[in-house]
């Protein structure tokens, strides 16, 4: 779209057009997140047939550069994912912000602009981490396959720190969970937040280790476990750490994991109600609608 200057006093500003699309073909879908498949490993799992369906795909192109934004609707609750040039990324943000809370995964250079949409109270800059079959290095230990009925003892345990957990017995049985034991006592814990077989990527999280029993490998261990499961249907495994969180980072690089980039991720609240972005996007519509989109100006 072009870009075209403002009247009056605002000479000095400029605004550029932008086409906003959603965007229900997986092919199409799969060659953008590609460029980046370590930052987009969580939406490339999204594909799966039976998660696409819970999801929503919205591109945005115009004279800035192209963007694709993802919500997602899963078990473990809402999710927001950001992708590519900044500009045409708040031009989707502008018309489709999503649910009112959400889990927000961008690009560190779309912070600035996510904050005029959301607050993000708890957002931090992380480690991108990604290990692959050549280089992984597993840790040999006692663990065990967890399942759907050890959920009320993994909840007790995430809770240890004073953190709310809420899982249920289908988010541990739809996902590969590992646990190390102390006899009955689970001491240590890791899982999935997705594995795809199509795409050939997983991404390990939720690990966490009971506050007395940290720093002697038990974390290690359990994200072992899962990563070595994982990686019999899965090229590649990432996963994201607070890079203040030394000994974590260095339990991970040793698991084989290498550093591949840096990444916001965090719990966001819609900012607005709602009606804002419904005004624009009626706007939107009309003014694209010879187009077979959403037509929306942005101010540079």
């Amino acid at each position: 779209m072009a870009e075209r200057p403002l009247s009056g006093q605002a000479t000095a500003r400029a605004y550029r057009e932008y086409m906003v699309r959603p965007d229900r073909d997986r092919d199409e879908l799969r060659d953008l997140l590609g460029a980046d498949r370590s930052y987009s490993a969580y939406a490339l799992g999204q594909l799966q047939p039976v998660l696409f369906k819970r999801s929503e795909w919205w591109t945005g192109r115009g004279a800035g550069g192209e963007a694709l934004l993802l919500h997602s609707h899963g078990g473990l609750g809402n999710a927001l994912f950001t992708l590519g040039a900044v500009e045409a990324v708040e031009a989707v943000l502008r018309l489709h912000p999503g649910p009112r809370h959400t889990f927000l995964t961008c690009q560190v250079q779309h912070l600035d602009v996510v904050r005029r949409y959301y607050h993000l109270s708890e957002s931090e800059s992380m480690l991108r981490l990604l290990v692959d079959r050549k280089t992984f290095q597993p840790v040999e230990g006692e663990v065990r396959r967890l399942s759907g009925r050890d959920v009320k003892d993994i909840n007790r345990l995430y809770r240890a720190d004073g953190t709310p957990a809420f899982y249920t017995a289908e988010n541990i049985d739809d996902a590969v969970y590992y646990g190390a034991f102390e006899g009955d006592n689970i001491l240590a814990v890791a899982g999935t937040h997705v594995v795809s077989e199509e795409e050939e990527i997983a991404v390990v999280g939720n690990v966490f280790t009971r506050p007395s029993y940290r720093n002697q490998g038990f974390g290690a261990l359990v994200t072992s476990a899962v990563t070595s499961e994982v990686l019999k249907t899965c090229r590649e495994v990432v996963l994201s750490v607070d890079p203040r969180n030394t000994a974590a980072v260095r339990a991970y690089r040793r698991l084989g994991f290498r550093d591949v980039g840096t990444l916001i991720e965090g719990a966001a609240v819609r900012r607005d109600l709602g009606v804002a972005s419904w005004l624009r996007r009626k706007l939107a519509a009309l003014r694209g609608r010879r187009y077979g989109g959403e037509l929306i100006s942005v101010t540079e």
